[in-house]
């Protein structure tokens, strides 16, 4: 309890601005609308003050438009021509968290909030330098500017040119990855017309990659003072070719303020025992049981069999080769012939989309391909599932794993990521660990794996049930990442 108390008393008066494109539930199309709506949460539970400020676009939820206040506008100068663009300043507050929506009907009245690269840096641009700059209108002063993917990766290099001399250049900057994948990569002429940045910051060491291109995540990881990644393994992956997605000599270069911690996930969302999207929800006392009456109504659902015995992999994915579906598809067949039940819930590309309605189709009551998302349904297949399938070719920290060991569903996946930081691999001769993994990037591994669990599942459930029972005891919270990302905080703060 004393560690406890130090931390909180040592958060007190501790205030953190998060900067992104993204936030449940405004906006979300991934991890990072996840992030910027836990993290705050938890972080004002330790006792710092905190906003979220993100894009006021036309596609929030009415129901939120309608709680937002008007706090405030001005003018701002964006580009490298001079010229000025509106910036509107609208609030609301969502348990005990104050929301801050930069407004601007140029930018973000219309479409989604990602459309086309070409579009959506000059938004960004705007987004980054306007933040700081409503920070300053608004007088509040962060010690701590958290920066989330290559969006608001602008913010860093802002705060430490353009803003350095104005109140908030007091603030220290965390930039955080998410995915490296994507980077903000565009033309130098049109970064500089859109940012107004000075020349000497298109060099090699910030955001020039080649005589024509600049990177805009580049620059913000050379001038923010900490990184960070939403897992320790994926913070050595990414200093390698194979994952450096071309910035891995730079991340190198900057390791020394290169961190990994592990993403949580809301256990008040993922909550098997008051959920009620479950048709049987449970607790630890109860999980074997209440798992036989979920399993049924899933079977139901989906056309399944209905068989208490039979082994359920579930999937619940973007179906893209990031998540290793090509390794499912060489090996489907294999293990559908040995007789589990199989549950695939997403969209993504048009070729396993179809692959995997083959095999709803040639394997009927046995395998349920379900090509579209629904909320009520991933919530019964986590509950429903006796394992989850993951085998990602990569996989920065990953939720899915998470959440299916939040409600008792094995994890079987890849070793890379946040899935190699989060699930011990079983060990057949002692017991332990609370899912099976495979190393390399091979189908012929990732059939072992399944088979792994099978043979576990069909010839030891004792020890079958010890590892769900672990698995919904492992604290999955945000709270000990939250704790970890305000020990950096403070560091930076000094």
């Amino acid at each position: 309890m004393a560690n406890n108390q130090e931390t909180v008393g040592g958060a007190k008066g501790m205030k953190v601005a998060f900067i992104g494109s993204e936030c449940y539930p405004f906006i979300k199309t991934g991890g990072l609308g996840d992030v910027m709506y836990a993290l705050p949460r938890a972080l004002l539970r330790q006792g710092c003050e905190v906003r979220v400020m993100m894009p006021c676009y036309r596609c929030i939820p009415e129901k939120y438009r309608n709680q937002m206040n008007y706090i405030g506008s001005f003018m701002m100068n964006l580009t490298q021509d001079g010229r000025s663009f509106y910036v509107g300043i609208m609030e609301m507050e969502l348990d005990g968290v104050t929301y801050d929506f930069i407004d601007n009907r140029e930018f973000y009245d219309w479409g989604n909030p990602y459309t086309g690269l070409w579009e959506d840096i000059p938004k960004y641009c705007y987004f980054s330098k306007a933040s700081l700059a409503a920070l300053n209108y608004m007088d509040w002063i962060p010690d701590v500017i958290h920066c989330h993917d290559w969006q608001a990766a602008l913010v860093p290099v802002y705060l430490r040119t353009l803003f350095s001399v104005t109140p908030v250049g007091a603030a220290r900057s965390v930039l955080t990855i998410h995915n490296l994948r994507f980077q903000g990569i565009c033309s130098i002429d049109h970064l500089k017309y859109w940012t107004g940045l000075p020349d000497f910051l298109f060099d090699y060491s910030v955001f020039k990659v080649n005589d024509c291109e600049a990177n805009m995540f580049k620059g913000g990881l050379a001038y923010t003072d900490r990184i960070t990644t939403v897992s320790e393994t994926y913070a050595g992956e990414i200093q390698t070719d194979f994952y450096g997605e071309g910035l891995n000599s730079h991340l190198w270069y900057h390791r020394a303020k290169l961190t990994g911690i592990v993403n949580g996930i809301d256990i008040d969302i993922w909550n098997s025992r008051t959920d009620k999207l479950l048709p049987a929800p449970y607790g630890t006392e109860d999980v074997l049981s209440a798992k036989r009456e979920n399993k049924k109504a899933l079977q139901e659902r989906l056309g399944l069999a209905v068989d208490e015995n039979k082994l359920v992999i579930g999937l619940i994915s973007r179906l893209t080769d990031q998540k290793g579906l090509d390794l499912i598809d060489a090996v489907f067949t294999q293990i559908a012939d040995d007789g589990v039940q199989v549950v695939i819930l997403g969209t993504g590309d048009a070729r396993y989309e179809n692959a995997f309605r083959y095999y709803e189709s040639t394997y009927p009551g046995q395998v349920c391909a379900y090509i579209k998302y629904d909320e009520s349904l991933a919530h019964q297949i986590y509950a429903g599932s006796d394992a989850l399938l993951v085998p990602s070719l990569f996989e920065p920290c990953g939720l899915t794993q998470l959440i299916a060991m939040r409600y008792g569903t094995v994890p079987i996946v890849r070793e890379t990521g946040g899935l190699k930081d989060t699930v011990e691999p079983y060990n057949e001769y002692t017991g332990e660990g609370n899912g099976f993994t495979f190393d390399q990037y091979r189908a012929d591994l990732l059939l072992d794996a399944v088979r792994r669990a099978e043979q576990v599942y069909y010839g030891n459930r004792a020890r079958w049930n010890a590892i769900v029972t672990r698995d919904m005891e492992k604290d999955v919270s945000w709270e000990h990442s939250a704790d970890l990302y305000l020990k950096l905080y403070e560091e930076l703060k000094g």
